[in-house]
């Protein structure tokens, strides 16, 4: 079909992604070359945080070519290739994101026709970002011909494109649910080596239930992600306006912990994070070239109780500490020394707390800092050493 290249626009000085399409194909196939204008002009239409932008569209000695927005990141496809399935509150986070990208071009009367997690691009923070409007069409637009051709991802496809409906908003709508569903479970609802199987699966099985595979995720989540990927379009939300909101219901205020951090470090230098399962755990590298390592964690409260807990293990809990720990306690302003089983082993640990329903980027950067010192200085001063 064609490459994409990094490229540097000589006059505005910027780097942009540059999809120039083969010219093999251009020349063999003209309705190709007229999908891919189609591409830049529905795509350039729109203007959104969740949208790839299109700067320009044009031909230059016999080669098309489109100008994007380069996305320094990578795509939710080798995302989950590397760390398999998001936690639930991530997952719904990112899924109600590419919600709104997609609601943005439905108010424009533009469908995707293939959403995919390797056609969504993640930021360095971690903003989704729809790409590759390839397959796009205007809802209204008389194309019956067009209609026709079963177009599409099979694995991600509605249903009734099986049977040879035309694809709509709520088509759009079920591939948004099969990406959420991969995100929470890091599988695909239906897979088969077989594309008759594949069909007869998506077209008659019921949705395998998600909190099977993990318990962890919310019933209410597992309602919506229902909702989106009901066999019928009648059942589900009309469009992804109406599905942004439904998940946005969902997910509420909260902020994912992957996206808090990013926004909290993102000009911070000596800090790196990854995940482990739910939780997450940092290393903070200190003066003097010590380190301190830290873990952010949601306790198991009920959705509306629920804590985000910072913490730095300080040494083990070791009856001849314990005197010392309770003073330094009683002269600690911020967080505070506790009692936590570690990996089997009775702990003393630096923690602080804040609702997960109202912390912000702000808070978590400012409390990591504050329990990495305070956690470093305790453990120095119990035992000596910098072994957490």
């Amino acid at each position: 079909m064609g490459r994409v290249y990094l490229a540097n626009h000589t006059e505005l000085n910027r780097r942009c992604a540059l999809k120039v399409l083969s010219s093999r194909v251009s020349k063999q196939d003209v309705d190709f070359v007229e999908r891919f204008k189609s591409e830049g002009r529905a795509t350039a239409a729109l203007n959104h945080p969740n949208v790839v932008t299109i700067h320009s569209i044009g031909e230059s000695n016999g080669y098309y070519f489109l100008e994007m927005e380069y996305v320094k990141g990578q795509s939710m496809q080798e995302l989950l290739d590397e760390q398999g399935a998001f936690t639930p509150i991530r997952a719904t986070v990112l899924t109600e994101g590419i919600a709104e990208g997609l609601a943005a071009a439905h108010r424009e009367g533009i469908l995707h026709r293939d959403l995919k997690p390797d056609n969504i691009l993640l930021t360095e923070l971690g903003i989704p970002k729809l790409a590759d409007f390839g397959l796009a069409k205007r809802i209204f637009a008389n194309d019956m011909k067009d209609d026709e051709v079963l177009v599409g991802t099979p694995n991600f496809m509605a249903p009734e494109l099986f049977q040879g409906s035309p694809a709509s908003a709520q088509s759009d709508v079920y591939s948004l649910g099969v990406c959420y569903f991969y995100m929470l479970t890091g599988r695909l609802p239906f897979a088969s080596g077989s594309f008759s199987d594949l069909r007869n699966r998506a077209i008659h099985e019921p949705l395998p239930n998600i909190r099977d595979t993990n318990s962890e995720i919310p019933l209410e989540m597992a309602e919506c992600l229902g909702l989106l990927m009901e066999k019928s379009p009648q059942n589900r939300p009309h469009d992804d306006i109406e599905a942004a909101q439904l998940l946005h219901a969902v997910a509420g205020q909260v902020q994912d912990i992957e996206s808090l951090l990013s926004e909290a470090f993102r000009n911070t230098e000596g800090i790196v994070w990854k995940r482990k399962k739910s939780a997450y755990e940092l290393i903070v590298e200190l003066p003097d070239g010590r380190h301190q390592k830290l873990f952010i964690e949601t306790s198991d409260h009920a959705t509306s109780e629920r804590l985000l807990l910072i913490y730095s293990i300080c040494g083990p809990a070791n009856p001849e500490f314990f005197e010392e720990a309770l003073r330094l306690n009683s002269i600690v302003s911020h967080g505070g020394i506790a009692l936590r089983q570690i990996d089997g082993e009775s702990c003393f640990v630096m923690v602080d707390t804040y609702p997960r329903g109202s912390v912000d980027a702000v808070e978590v950067g400012r409390s990591v800092m504050e329990i990495a010192h305070r956690a470093d200085a305790i453990e120095k001063q119990l035992t000596g050493s910098d072994k957490h």
